[in-house]
């Protein structure tokens, strides 16, 4: 019996192929880093580092949205939160990563009208039916979804929704990883690239940072065969000295992504310097609003003057983030540090490396 498209990126024997191929392969030692949060999770979910050979090791970048949102954010989330004029709406993963006081998910609790919305066009119907209220949503993410966030914004401006607003932490992949490349310590023989960002950004986007390090770089998918297919790729370019830019995700990503998309994105947003939680200040890794769209700028609005705040003492994730520690190596992991009382966001992310390792690791 043949199998279907979708089944064949989860076939346990094409998978045990591609783990024998890479065992057969790999003489080398190898630190390989996946920049997306749903890889890291895959990778955990589907034990894949268990089936790997010792001469690779695995390392989770920073793919994480809500994870390298900074405290200075998060911080200025929760203020908005406590404004009584407002309803604060936001994805489920920021509820409960905790601010440099408290949480949205306490704030929440002690009364602040915070509501988890599943898509940004629930924050606009919000809007409509509250028109004595401002409605904010936190804008969180990498290019996957700053064109949807967009595209709401200019349906409120068409709508005139003058009550709707966002906080923009919307961030760029491509410079993080040049960041990365820059960054003491940081050491890696080759990039798993999101698939994800690259549906909208298209490999292209990837093609100066690699130029300038030639690190191999492999864009593909999320199914087993998918990342297995990847870590061969990546094997290969290390053991024979010839580092690529590769697409192995050709059934969703193009070389040039999706034009419409980014088309929207850069009608309302424009590259900005932005920092990264562990990272630091990124040049022009930031999207924020353009200043024909400064009214839905919450941080305009509401003339916000958020103050600088340090990431929590003990806290590792930024050094997870760049692949300088393992989650199980931070001191505060599954001590201070659990899901269900987290410390640092890298345990609360649904796309977390430390939710991931906490969950699935034994």
């Amino acid at each position: 019996m043949s199998l279907t498209y979708s089944q064949e990126f989860k076939d346990p024997e094409i998978s045990k192929a591609l783990v024998a191929r890479i065992r057969e392969k790999s003489t080398r030692p190898l630190r390989l880093m996946e920049v997306c949060g749903t890889h890291t999770m895959a990778i955990f979910r589907y034990g894949i580092r268990s089936v790997l050979p010792d001469t690779i090791t695995l390392l989770s970048g920073p793919g994480c949205p809500v994870c390298v949102t900074t405290q200075k954010d998060i911080d200025a989330y929760i203020m908005l939160a406590r404004r009584s004029d407002v309803i604060l709406t936001t994805f489920g993963d920021l509820m409960k990563v905790p601010g440099s006081g408290a949480s949205l998910a306490a704030e929440k609790a002690n009364g602040a009208d915070v509501r988890m919305v599943y898509s940004i066009f629930d924050a606009l119907a919000i809007a409509k039916e509250n028109p004595n209220k401002e409605v904010v949503f936190c804008a969180v993410g990498f290019e996957t979804t700053t064109p949807t966030i967009a595209g709401a914004v200019l349906m409120a401006e068409a709508q005139e929704l003058d009550n709707f607003s966002i906080y923009s932490a919307n961030k760029r992949t491509p410079p993080a990883l040049a960041a990365l490349m820059e960054t003491d310590g940081v050491e890696g023989d080759g990039f798993i690239l999101p698939g994800h960002v690259s549906v909208i950004t298209g490999l292209d986007a990837f093609a100066p940072t690699f130029e300038k390090y030639r690190i191999p770089s492999v864009v593909t998918g999320f199914e087993p065969v998918d990342i297995l297919k990847a870590v061969l790729k990546l094997v290969e370019q290390n053991e024979s000295n010839a580092p690529r830019l590769v697409n192995a995700y050709p059934r969703a990503v193009a070389d040039t992504g999706n034009p419409k998309a980014r088309a929207i994105m850069n009608q309302v947003f424009e590259r900005a310097d932005a920092s990264w939680r562990g990272i630091g200040n990124i040049p022009d890794s930031g999207m924020v609003l353009k200043k024909s769209f400064h009214k839905f700028n919450a941080a305009e609005k509401f003339d916000m003057s958020v103050p600088d705040t340090p990431e929590p003492a003990g806290c590792d994730c930024g050094r997870i983030l760049m692949g300088l520690k393992r989650p199980d190596q931070c001191r505060l992991y599954k001590k201070a540090c659990t899901p269900m009382h987290p410390v640092g966001p890298c345990m609360v992310s649904s796309e977390g490396a430390c939710a991931a390792f906490y969950k699935y690791s034994r």
